[in-house]
């Protein structure tokens, strides 16, 4: 077990600190264009993924009793983000509409590029910040997602996922042999529609209508308006152009994570509506050091879904007894699944497995992967 001492080490939170480093990488094919621009996804995606083949697992676990003061150089992390990013979103907005040395392709590869740091690094570290109970870091959430325009997710994480997780009213649970080119539309549209619900319902319970002021997506709306204006601001039409590109292209690098985490994985019906209580054998569990390093543990998902509050650095690792485990990281799965027959032969056979080993009771498990049991109450 890692201590609280060795954690409280300016030098133990340093690794996880790598993210930084691509900042400069988008702002290198901003300069300079050609394949420079293919710069940020390439070490994002395939470089990890190499390191992960380096480095191994980590299977060590820290102290989760570890103090908040003890965790000063990880909190900083996901707050000094913000500003770094919005930074450099509106400086390549402002940089890029006014670069005569690049083509139209190659300011698409450059906001491209930036897509992939908002959704695998800022939308990533917002899921933390929206996990605090300080409302600094939460507020800090609300700006990283109105900056990909899918400030919703906030509501639909907190309220949705994790209380339905596994049953059929989570729009983010992966059915068993759905491809992400299916699940894509699908969450896309559900997600929207179940987070504002969820609001709405909270607000009910006071008596209050949809339409009151303290319902978040006013908020939502109100900072998602304000990065597009300033888009325009800063670059004009076709600044806002760009703005949509990255936007895009982090939600995409978003639902493929979530399209990941919980493949095929069920809640087990236990009648009139009622599931078994969430499990670390209810999230996909992947512990490769160098991924779980630019995505400060989210692969320990199987722990964070167990204890949601739990911040990063304490994240446990859960060994395949209690938890299923990915062949590989993130990065390397995310690109299988969009390649469906490869991501069929990889995982099917691992979700039939995992039903056999935890629910060899069950042995009709149509409902299951089409989603039709009852909802939950």
């Amino acid at each position: 077990m890692t201590t609280s001492n060795t954690l409280a080490r300016w030098q133990s939170a340093l690794p996880f600190w790598m993210s930084f480093a691509l900042l400069p990488l988008v702002w290198i094919g901003a300069v300079y264009g050609g394949w420079t621009v293919f710069l940020a996804p390439l070490v994002t995606w395939y470089l990890f993924a190499a390191l992960d083949g380096v480095f191994g697992l980590n299977l060590d676990n820290a102290d989760p009793l570890t103090s908040e003061d003890d965790l000063v150089w990880y909190t900083a992390l996901t707050s000094v983000w913000v500003p770094l990013q919005f930074v450099t979103l509106y400086g390549l907005i402002w940089y890029v509409t006014r670069a005569s040395h690049l083509t139209g392709l190659e300011k698409f590869g450059v906001f491209f590029g930036m897509g992939v740091l908002t959704g695998t690094v800022g939308i990533n570290y917002s899921h933390e910040l929206m996990h605090q109970k300080n409302r600094v870091e939460r507020w800090l959430a609300d700006i990283l997602l109105s900056m990909v325009l899918y400030s919703h997710f906030r509501s639909e994480h907190l309220l949705v996922h994790h209380r339905y997780v596994g049953t059929p009213r989570d729009p983010v649970t992966a059915r068993y042999n759905e491809g992400f080119h299916r699940f894509y539309p699908r969450v896309l549209k559900q997600s929207w529609h179940s987070s504002f619900r969820a609001e709405q319902e909270m607000l009910a319970r006071k008596d209050l209508p949809w339409s009151d002021l303290s319902n978040p997506f006013f908020r939502f709306w109100g900072l998602q308006a304000v990065m597009l204006l300033l888009a325009i601001v800063f670059g004009g039409w076709a600044g806002l152009l760009l703005f949509l590109v990255q936007a895009g292209v982090a939600i995409w690098q978003l639902e493929l994570v979530n399209y990941v985490e919980h493949y095929g994985l069920t809640r087990k019906h236990l009648g009139d509506g009622k599931y078994e209580h969430v499990q670390p054998r209810h999230s996909w569990n992947a512990s490769q050091k160098a991924s779980n390093w630019l995505l400060i543990n989210l692969q320990r998902h199987s722990d964070h879904h167990y204890k949601p509050n739990r911040r990063f650095p304490l994240l446990q690792h859960h060994a395949e007894g209690d938890a299923p485990q990915l062949p590989y990281g993130y990065p390397v799965m995310t690109v299988a699944a969009m390649i469906p027959p490869l991501w069929r032969r990889v995982m099917n056979p691992r979700v039939r497995g995992w039903r056999q080993k935890y629910y060899p009771e069950i042995t009709n498990w149509a409902s299951y992967s089409k989603s039709s049991n009852p909802m939950p109450k």
